[in-house]
C-alpha cells in the first residue's frame, strides 16, 4: 500500500506524521518504506537519521545543437513554450535551466540538428533507518525539474512494502507528481484560516485524481473548529488530531519521533494505519 502524506501549504507537520507512521509500522515487524519526495527541502531524514548506502544522479535530457547542420529555420524556438532554445542568427542559443526536456525540438527539427544530452538536477539518496527502507530526492540549487526527481524516487517503490510517502507543500505539478498512483492521501492541515483555505485546495486536486483521502489536524487546539465543520459538511473522515502539546514541540526542536518520546502514540498511529486501510478498501 503506498500512503502519501500531502499539505495545502507546508509547516503543517506532514513529516512529523508520515516518519512517526512508518516508524510506528515498522516496529511492529511489517515491510515499512519512507520516500521523501519533497525534494526541494527534504527533512525526513533529521528525524529518522538513516544510514545512506547509495547515492544517485538524477539527470534530464537538454537539447545540443550540431551548428554544422542547423539551417537556423528557428523551428525549434517557434515549438518551445519556455524558451529554452532561440535561433539568433548564425547560432542557437539553448537555456538548460528552462528545458523541460519535452524532446519536441528535437522532433521538429527538420535537419536533425539537435540530440538530447544529460543535464545533471539533482541526487536520490537511499539507505535504511531502524528496520525502514529509506529514500529522498534532493533537487539541485538552480534546478527547476523536481518533478523528474521526484519520479526518479518513486521508481525504487518496493512492492512488498508499505510505502509512506512524504509529499511536497502545495497542490502544484510536484504535489501532483509525487501523489499520483497512491493507494490513499492523508492530507495534513492546521484549524486555522490559511489551513483551510489550502486544505480546500489540496481536496480539489485529490478529488481531481480520482484518489480517496482523508484529513489528519496537527495542533488541533490553537485555533477554532472551522476545519473540522468543513469535513463534517463534505463527509470527509478525520483520522487523527494532535494537540498543541509542548512536549512534542520540545522533541520536534531535538529531531526526536513523538513516538519515541511519548510511546503512547504508537497505538495512535498504528489505529491511523488501520482506518487508513479500511478507508482505501471502501472507495
Amino acid at each position: 500500500m503506498i500512503i502519501s502524506v500531502a499539505s495545502g501549504k507546508g509547516g503543517t507537520g506532514k513529516t512529523t506524521i508520515s516518519t512517526n507512521l512508518a516508524l510506528s509500522l515498522a516496529r511492529t515487524g511489517q515491510q515499512v518504506q519512507y520516500i521523501d519526495c519533497d525534494v526541494e527541502e527534504p527533512n525526513g531524514h533529521i528525524f529518522l537519521k538513516p544510514v545512506i548506502d547509495s547515492t544517485e544522479d538524477v539527470t534530464v535530457g537538454v537539447p545540443e545543437v550540431d551548428l554544422e547542420k542547423c539551417t537556423g529555420c528557428g523551428k525549434c524556438g517557434q515549438l518551445c513554450q519556455y524558451s529554452a532554445i532561440l535561433s539568433v542568427k548564425d547560432s542557437v542559443l539553448v537555456f538548460e535551466q528552462l528545458c523541460h526536456s519535452c524532446g519536441g525540438c528535437m522532433a521538429i527539427c527538420p535537419a536533425n540538428a539537435i540530440v538530447e544530452k544529460q543535464r545533471k538536477i539533482g541526487i536520490a539518496e537511499f539507505g535504511s533507518s531502524n528496520g525502514i527502507a529509506f529514500g529522498q530526492g534532493k533537487l539541485d540549487i538552480g534546478a527547476i525539474q523536481s518533478p523528474a526527481v521526484i519520479r526518479y524516487v518513486k521508481r525504487k517503490i518496493k512492492n512488498n512494502s508499505i510505502v509512506v510517502l512524504d509529499a511536497p507543500p502545495g497542490t502544484s505539478c510536484p504535489v501532483i507528481e509525487a501523489v499520483k498512483g497512491s493507494d490513499f492521501v492523508l492530507l495534513v492541515t492546521e484549524p486555522t484560516p490559511f489551513g483551510l483555505n489550502d486544505l480546500e485546495l489540496a481536496i480539489g486536486v485529490v478529488r481531481e485524481l480520482k484518489l480517496p483521502f482523508a484529513v489528519a489536524i496537527n495542533r488541533s487546539d490553537i485555533g477554532d473548529d472551522a476545519v473540522v465543520r468543513y469535513c463534517q459538511q463534505e463527509n470527509i473522515e478525520v483520522l487523527i488530531q494532535i494537540p498543541n502539546d509542548r512536549k512534542i514541540a520540545e522533541s520536534y526542536s531535538r529531531g526526536v519521533m513523538i513516538v519515541e518520546a511519548m510511546p503512547d502514540y504508537k497505538q495512535k498511529f498504528l489505529k491511523l494505519y488501520e482506518d487508513i486501510k479500511k478507508l482505501g478498501k471502501g472507495k
